[in-house]
């Protein structure tokens, strides 16, 4: 597929893709979600409010060694490799060559190019591949024993995925669609109760632990953020535009119109044949699901390696050396793009709405100078939780979220006790105009001052003497009622807000 003349062109090109994904790492500045991780982080903790706790612990180890971008983000930038390799084993019995093409593949899908972001999709992704090449073990496995324990692993694997993120149990699912409608062999069932039996100790641990902190997993992801879900149009489009860009376009189309070579390498290949089940099954969950709500563009990645896999197996290798020169050539364009971004003017994005978040996360050292005389005698805080995480991040200090803010990112519910701050002068930093008035009920006394940094003009809000029994009345009083309506079917060990704020509705 390659000729000797161009390896070292190929060696060039993947030092340069490693090269620039550690620079990116390091330039870019902390993202609100990350940020908000980071959080969780340095609060270890058995479980958080939107999900399983895996990226928490991840980041609980590495904040013990450094706070550097680049190392907090160290996971995320060395993953592609890994999926690469991982492609590279499933293809590897049919050859060196086929085997190179699909890690290729991998490496220079979108994705693995630009995404250096340490988020709750990091270990999903990397669980979810480990767990399908145990799978893969088990099937080509020589003696039952071992298949056994392959399909152990496979499921102890999923079971650490869904610690990440709930939708990894979309690949338990494809475990079962495959068993029943695609493997043959005697010991199929045997396999799938070993790996069952593997995965469930990590929902039950998750059940558990959510049973005694108001079930917040469950409100956030299946209650809370669903309100108003129905059918939207754009929905559908969006989505297959989603798995387009991220899987690219000439590889779905290399797979169409080699369809009757990809239905062979099904028949006879058992890596192929688990590879094209485990990405189909949860990609035609979400082509469903896409039809009432909109499905996230990181949902995907986990998957996408998985479609390289059949592409690098069956299709003629002329057109693999296409694919790879087409993929190169896109991942050219995305580092082209980055570089040429990072190196704009911040004014550039003076026009556009989102510029006053970008002020604040490019230029958070300046936002943070401006604070600094109030630092001794204020609790900071801001009204939105990625700006709160993103300053919190920056300062080494609190920022908690006053007021009631979204179903999004409610962690500060439990890290601020807002009994402890009566009396207490509270510092509000909003990125827009702010009218005293608006605060003056929490507070014996209001003042606002403004400053204006590259254009966005901030307002700091000065509360002094807080006022806990308004803010429980007006504020805490709403929160409960909006994201903390526990069903009456669910057992509850403990909520720790409820508790804290309304022990007389025990």
């Amino acid at each position: 597929m390659l000729p000797a003349r161009r390896l070292p062109l190929l060696w060039g090109g993947l030092l340069l893709l490693v090269a620039f994904r550690f620079w990116f790492a390091a330039v870019l500045p902390m993202t609100g979600d990350e940020a908000y991780f980071v959080l969780w982080g340095e609060h270890p903790a058995g479980g958080y409010y939107d999900h399983p706790p895996m990226v928490g612990w991840w980041l609980s180890g590495l904040l013990a060694v450094a706070r550097a971008e680049w190392w907090l983000r160290l996971p995320a930038v060395l993953l592609p490799f890994v999926l690469a390799a991982g492609a590279w084993w499933l293809a590897r019995p049919q050859g060196g060559e086929r085997a190179g093409a699909a890690a290729l593949l991998v490496l220079l899908q979108p994705a693995n190019v630009w995404n250096v972001l340490i988020t709750t999709d990091t270990p999903v992704i990397l669980f979810t591949l480990l767990s399908v090449l145990a799978y893969v073990a088990g099937l080509r496995a020589a003696g039952r024993s071992a298949a056994l324990a392959w399909h152990g692993a496979a499921g102890a694997l999923l079971g650490a995925a869904f610690l990440g993120k709930y939708f990894a149990a979309l690949l338990g699912v494809a475990y079962l669609a495959h068993v029943v409608f695609a493997r043959r062999d005697a010991a199929r069932w045997a396999g799938f109760l070993v790996l069952l039996a593997g995965a469930l100790p990590a929902p039950l641990y998750n059940l558990w632990w959510n049973s005694g902190h108001c079930w917040v997993n469950i409100l956030f992801n299946f209650i809370n953020r669903n309100e108003g879900a129905g059918f939207a149009w754009p929905n559908p489009p969006l989505y297959l535009a989603s798995l387009a860009y991220l899987a690219t376009p000439w590889l779905l189309f290399a797979l169409w119109r080699g369809r009757a070579a990809v239905r062979a390498a099904l028949r006879s290949d058992a890596a192929v044949n688990a590879a094209w089940w485990l990405a189909a099954v949860p990609l035609g969950v979400f082509a469903a699901m896409s039809l009432t709500r909109s499905v996230g563009l990181h949902w995907l990645v986990s998957f996408m390696p998985l479609l390289a896999v059949p592409a690098a197996v069956a299709l003629p290798r002329a057109t693999l050396a296409r694919l790879v020169r087409w993929s190169a050539a896109f991942a050219a364009l995305h580092m082209a793009l980055v570089v040429a971004v990072v190196a704009l003017p911040l004014e550039t994005w003076k026009q556009s709405r989102l510029y006053d978040g970008i002020v604040l996360t490019v230029r958070s050292d300046e936002v943070l100078a401006e604070l600094r005389p109030y630092a001794d005698d204020y609790l900071f805080a801001m009204e939105s939780y990625s700006a709160a995480a993103t300053l919190a991040y920056n300062a080494a200090r609190p920022f908690a979220v006053f007021g009631e803010g979204s179903f999004h990112a409610r962690q500060d519910d439990f890290l601020t006790d807002w009994r402890a701050q009566d009396g207490r002068n509270v510092l509000i930093l909003r990125k827009s105009e702010s009218d005293a008035a608006a605060y003056a009920p929490f507070f014996r006394s209001v003042e606002v001052r403004d400053f204006t940094l590259h254009g966005v003009r901030f307002s700091v809000v000065l509360g002094q003497g807080f006022d806990y029994a308004v803010y429980h009345e007006r504020v805490l009083k709403r929160v409960r009622e909006r994201f903390y309506r526990i069903p009456a079917w669910l057992p509850q060990r403990g909520c720790e807000f409820c508790e804290r704020y309304f022990p007389e509705a025990k």
